[in-house]
């Protein structure tokens, strides 16, 4: 097996400070160092003392308290919605098949696009074009917008554009089955939809490029990070979500791989 040549890690990292997400879902790291675990740990071993052990230490660990959507990860069909447009109850993530998750993948760089913009169909296929790829079934399509560039601000949680519904399915219609994006999330932010919102009251613009899964159920990644690092095209996307079952999303350590 050839190794790749080159790993680029496309995953945001996961703290207490960066400011990725609204104040109702943000997640909470306790760190519990070594020397905090000696006690109970000589509990397991009557007789040992906290003397015993190299330097008085013992274990480290962390306690988390997350949301399945903090941080990078990967949203499963029944995020969207329960059922899709025939009925059928939506994947959850640990019945995502596996092999959607490690492909070929392309980059599209929307990056010069003003906050809040909502792609369309006809910029999707543009800018394949342009990047001179030939879309394929299950190829990972990843879209860079400005939105990275605020990670650690308030900011990160208004910047970056959206893709629409007509763009989505023309993405899923085509095979596309995982794409991914560094914004907050795969539609504009909440901030630019809700003045949409306050113009035309057209429910249709809500969350719209999510629930585009109902008529093609998709996955699709947010939170990345570092796309502006990667080539339009000639890499491998590995995304595997952590298997949780019956549950809306998943973390996962998105990387690209370049041969």
């Amino acid at each position: 097996m050839q190794m790749p040549s080159k790993i680029i890690d496309i995953s945001s990292t996961l703290d207490n400070e960066t400011v990725m997400d609204h104040d109702i879902m943000r997640p909470k790291i306790e760190y519990v160092d070594n020397k905090g675990t000696a006690e109970d740990v000589c509990k397991f071993f009557p007789g040992l003392k906290v003397s015993d052990l190299p330097d008085g230490e013992a274990w480290s660990w962390e306690k988390i308290t997350l949301v399945t959507h903090n941080g990078t990860h990967l949203d499963a069909p029944y995020h969207f919605h329960s059922k899709d447009k025939t009925g059928k109850p939506m994947m959850t993530i640990d019945e995502v098949p596996l092999d959607w998750c490690f492909r070929p993948g392309i980059k599209l760089d929307f990056r010069k696009l003003p906050d809040g913009h909502v792609v369309s169909a006809a910029e999707m296929e543009a800018e394949i074009k342009r990047i001179g790829h030939e879309l394929k079934p299950l190829d990972i399509v990843l879209v860079n917008t400005r939105a990275s560039e605020c990670i650690g601000s308030p900011e990160y949680l208004t910047a970056g554009i959206g893709i629409g519904r007509e763009a989505t399915l023309w993405l899923t219609s085509r095979g596309v089955r995982v794409c991914g994006i560094d914004a907050w999330g795969w539609d504009a932010p909440f901030h630019h939809m809700a003045k949409a919102w306050e113009k035309t009251h057209d429910p249709k613009i809500i969350w719209e490029g999510h629930y585009a899964g109902i008529e093609q159920p998709y996955c699709h990644m947010e939170k990345l990070q570092h796309l502006e690092k990667l080539p339009d095209k000639g890499f491998t996307v590995a995304c595997f979500p952590f298997k949780i079952k019956k549950a809306s999303g998943a973390w996962t350590r998105a990387v690209a791989l370049i041969d």
